[in-house]
């Protein structure tokens, strides 16, 4: 029984990076040996075991068979018989695909470290075609190091081609597919990530809405907000409406909010977003100009815009939502000379209505539909006040 560091790990420790989480595998052991040592399996699918003291995850070293469409269509084969080479070659990269023995001697039988040293995001072998869920993982690798100057081999962008084209990425589930878009969007150059996708033609199969934006000549600038929301460490819900603002564009000749949000709601529901990140990017289709606009919006159109946030109960929503049109006006040429003021503005038109408290209302008999018909009269009257001091 031998056991190597995997994956990760090595591979980020050969470009000096910090090492968050290690995977280990085990060549020349059954499941009832490690059974037998303490470790603990880990459902059904996987000969995978949890450390008795770490709690970290122990693999058997296993080879894999196409068998099926999409992420979840393999067979694997798991046995004492299996060697360190057979398990490393079905992995996606080659940087992916090192190992190290317990003495600490890396073991490179696919020259990722080369790879690593030329920057290179390269296949290991040719059954990398057989996983369609590894057009994205490339595509989110991408976006990890392309700040260090690692781009796509050309052999590797063919065969994404090829699974592009093939149709497999339909047959990815939501759910799998969300947990790298997830990842991906989180990395230091997600743009990089939408970028490689485009350029393989995966984009248009699993975001058309997007592919449309870049075929509009609008692509330098979605860009440009993500990488203003990397720069400016957003959370994921400000990432995804960041994405999909671009599809809220209105083109010539449509009516503006109905189609900009079917389109939104369209590629929510497919890819399943969380709903917090569903919630604002619709917000941020629907309402993006109006924070434009803001110091010129009449006080009926600001109150409304404020109700939709629920700012009393839900004011980081309110926050997220300016951080979003923050981004896409740093995005903008003209930034530095006009910056994005209207951020203050509506927060303080936030603070104003927040001022009117409930109590005095109910104090005075306001109840039911009459107590929501008092708070607004009152609301709207402290922001036409707002308005007269900010005009």
């Amino acid at each position: 029984m031998q056991i190597y560091k995997v994956g990760g790990a090595v591979r980020d420790r050969l470009l000096g990076r910090a090492v968050s989480e290690v995977d280990w595998v085990v060549v020349g052991a059954c499941a009832e040996e490690m059974q037998a040592r303490g470790f603990r399996p880990v459902g059904a699918d996987f000969p995978v075991f949890l450390h008795p003291q770490t709690g970290e995850e122990y693999a058997l070293a296993r080879t894999e068979r196409k068998s099926g469409r999409g992420y979840g269509g393999f067979t694997f084969y798991a046995s004492p018989d299996v060697t360190l080479e057979d398990d490393l070659i079905r992995r996606d990269l080659t940087i992916n695909a090192m190992a190290e023995d317990e003495a600490g001697h890396l073991v490179d039988p696919y020259g990722g470290q080369r790879d690593l040293e030329a920057r290179l995001l390269r296949h290991v072998s040719p059954a990398f075609a057989e996983d369609p869920l590894r057009v994205l993982r490339v595509a989110r690798f991408a976006a990890r190091y392309a700040e260090l100057g690692f781009s796509v081999a050309e052999e590797t962008r063919a065969l994404m081609r090829q699974l592009a084209r093939s149709g497999e990425l339909s047959a990815l589930t939501p759910e799998r597919s969300w947990k790298e878009i997830s990842r991906a969007l989180m990395e230091p150059r997600p743009d990089v990530f939408v970028q490689v996708l485009h350029d393989c033609g995966a984009l248009v199969e699993l975001w058309p809405e997007v592919e449309a934006v870049l075929e509009h000549d609008r692509g330098a600038h979605l860009f440009g907000v993500l990488r203003q929301c990397a720069a400016h460490a957003q959370p994921l819900p400000v990432r995804w409406a960041c994405l999909l603002q671009g599809c809220a564009a209105t083109p010539q000749g449509r009516s503006h909010e109905a189609n900009d949000v079917r389109l939104i709601e369209a590629l929510n529901r497919r890819s399943k977003a969380p709903r917090d990140c569903q919630e604002l990017a619709l917000l941020v289709g629907q309402y993006q100009d109006h924070a434009v606009h803001a110091p010129d919006l009449p006080a009926a159109a600001l109150f409304d815009l404020l109700q939709h946030f629920d700012i009393y109960r839900r004011p980081e929503r309110f926050e997220q939502f300016l951080a979003a049109c923050e981004m896409d006006a740093r995005a903008r040429p003209d930034f530095e000379r006009r910056g994005f003021p209207q951020a203050d503005y509506l927060r303080g038109a936030a603070a104003m209505a927040r001022t009117v408290a409930v109590k005095p209302l109910l104090e005075q008999g306001y109840q039911g539909a009459e107590l929501g018909e008092a708070l607004k009269r009152e609301r709207l009257e402290r922001l036409e006040d707002y308005q007269q001091q900010n005009a």
